[in-house]
This record gives structure tokens, C-alpha cells and sequence, in this order.
């Protein structure tokens, strides 16, 4: 039998606890029939009858597993390159606590979410480059995402559409993606300084990677902070950075992909998750296991029942 959990330093000290507690009770019941001179016997069959259930439950909690069960698993390739934009609108405060800071805790989580997935790493503004190729070590690729900033010296405006096709041809020059299936994030606010020509995502289309475009950001926008003042236009006027969903959402529908709108609750990071997964990529392992299943109800079943004859059947404890 195997045990899918252990007993901790509080499961021993109530443990204790209950049995000190019933030996004081059992003492002081026989104390009081010693002192009416009759008989406390009839409190055994209850303290069996507790400790039997208890233990049952105790044995349930642990999660035993027994009986070993044959299982296919299989394991589907599945490549993803990220994309993040990070020019300086991606500093508005409109998604808590910045934009940049809110897509990179979504891609934390979606790491963790899709343990068995290879991402590639992509960062877009003015000129776009590869920050981390392809890769399966996840917590690697934390580290990259955790050191992201924006490019405050990048007055050339953001180039969404080249972190793109960087992103198309990156996979068509690597053979490891061959039986896999490939998919591109793109996290932005949608503000976009290049041209993106329909032939360019129509190779997306070609290639079969869809991409999702998750748009961070909201229409009333934000102003960007610069020190003690805030990114002012040439009028001097503070500039005010807006979602520009429109753009996000022609380039999933070009891509024969999909548009995902960033949320503070997390959901958006569930909703890219189940999107991811319903592209098939070839087989690429399969493997028979056996595996324990876990019996706990069994134990739960025949606990309840105890504790049902201890609420029903009534001991005498005192013999006068």
C-alpha cells in the first residue's frame, strides 16, 4: 500500500491530544463509579468504537493506494513563441500594477500551467530580437521574464509586426519544430509604428501557426510616468496611451487566430491556456504506466458507519 500523504507534527499532536483526553475521561468515569460503588465498564466498547472510526478517518486522509491500474500516457509536442512589447507605453499604470508587470506575471503563470510546453522568448519595440530560443526550462525562462524592461532610450516607435514575422521564421529555420505543434503569443496595448502586410500573416496561416494577440491595456488609458513629470507630446501636453484593441484584433482574425483581453482577476491567462491547447501537435511519446489508484472513500465509507452506530446505539456506563 502506498500513502499519497504523511502525518504532520499537528495530525501527532491531536492524535495526543484525543488520547489524552480519553484516558482522563475513562479515569475520571471510573473514579466516580469506584466512589458509587458499581461498574464503568461499559465505556470500553465506546473508546473501541471511536478509536476505530478515528483511525479509519485518519487512514482516509493519508490517501491510501492500492491496486495498480495499466494507463496509456501521451505526450504531444507543443512550441510557443512569447512576444512582449516593451515600449514605453507599456508603463501606463491602466492594468495594476503596469502593463509590462501584469504580462509578465500572466506568462509566470502560464509557464506553470503548461509544464510539458517549449517557449521561445521575443521582445518588440523599435527593432525586435530573440531573447530566449525554444526551450523547455521553464525556470530559465522565468529569470529572462523577470529581468524584461521597457526600452526608455527607444524613441523609434514599436515594430509589433516584425516580432512577428521574427517570430514565422524562427520557426521555419528550426527542425525540432517539425512535429510540433507551434503557436505565437503576442502581449501588447496594440500601439504599432510598422506595417503589417497580408502576405506576411497569410504565412502565418500557411505555416499553421495561429496566433493569439492579448491586448493590455483600457480605452480610457493611462499616462506614462518619466521621473518626477510624466511623457509629454512636443505641445507639451501629457501623452495618454490607450488600448488600440482594433489592431490586436485584425491581426488574430488575419492569422486565422485569436483576440484575448487582459483581465486583473487572472482569467485571461486560463482563457490563452485553453486556446494553446486545443492545437494538436503530432505525437512525438507514448508510454503504458500502472498506476495506484487512491481508496480513501473505502475508509471514509466504513469510518461514517461507526460513527453512525456510536450517534445511534446507546451504552449504559454506570451499573446501579
Amino acid at each position: 500500500m502506498n500513502w499519497l500523504y504523511s502525518l504532520s507534527k499537528t495530525d501527532f499532536f491531536f492524535i495526543g491530544l484525543f488520547i489524552v483526553l480519553y484516558g482522563l475521561y475513562i479515569f475520571r468515569t471510573f473514579s466516580l463509579a469506584q466512589q458509587l460503588n458499581t461498574s464503568a465498564w461499559g465505556v470500553i466498547p465506546k473508546f473501541f468504537l471511536r478509536s476505530s472510526y478515528l483511525i479509519l478517518l485518519l487512514i482516509a486522509l493519508l490517501g491510501p493506494s492500492f491496486g495498480e491500474v495499466d494507463q496509456n500516457t501521451t505526450t504531444t509536442g507543443r512550441d510557443i513563441y512569447l512576444i512582449i512589447d516593451v515600449s514605453r507605453s507599456m508603463d501606463a499604470t491602466d492594468a495594476v500594477p503596469t502593463r509590462l508587470e501584469r504580462v509578465k506575471y500572466g506568462i509566470q503563470q502560464l509557464c506553470d500551467t503548461l509544464a510539458t510546453d517549449r517557449f521561445g522568448l521575443i521582445v518588440a519595440a523599435s527593432e525586435s530580437f530573440v531573447l530566449s530560443p525554444l526551450t523547455a526550462d521553464h525556470d530559465a525562462l522565468k529569470r529572462f521574464v523577470r529581468d524584461i524592461r521597457t526600452r526608455k532610450s527607444d524613441m523609434g516607435g514599436t515594430d509589433l509586426c516584425s516580432a512577428i514575422e521574427l517570430a514565422r521564421q524562427k520557426f521555419l529555420t528550426d527542425s525540432s519544430t517539425l512535429l510540433t505543434a507551434k503557436s505565437i503569443v503576442l502581449f501588447s496595448d496594440g500601439e504599432n509604428f510598422g506595417t503589417c502586410s497580408r502576405p506576411e500573416l497569410a504565412g502565418l496561416r500557411t505555416a499553421g501557426i495561429p496566433m493569439i494577440t492579448v491586448g493590455v491595456g483600457t480605452d480610457q488609458g493611462s499616462s506614462i510616468r518619466e521621473g518626477h513629470d510624466f511623457i509629454r507630446d512636443d505641445a507639451g501636453q501629457i501623452v495618454r496611451s490607450q488600448l488600440n484593441r482594433s489592431f490586436l484584433q485584425e491581426l488574430a482574425l488575419n492569422s486565422r487566430g485569436q483576440y484575448i483581453e487582459s483581465t486583473n482577476d487572472g482569467q485571461y491567462v486560463r482563457q490563452i491556456t485553453s486556446t494553446l491547447l486545443t492545437q494538436h501537435g503530432l505525437r512525438i511519446d507514448q508510454n503504458r504506466v500502472s498506476v495506484s489508484s487512491n481508496k480513501y472513500v473505502y475508509f471514509l465509507l466504513a469510518a461514517l458507519i461507526l460513527l453512525a452506530f456510536d450517534v445511534i446505539i446507546t451504552v449504559r456506563t454506570f451499573r446501579l
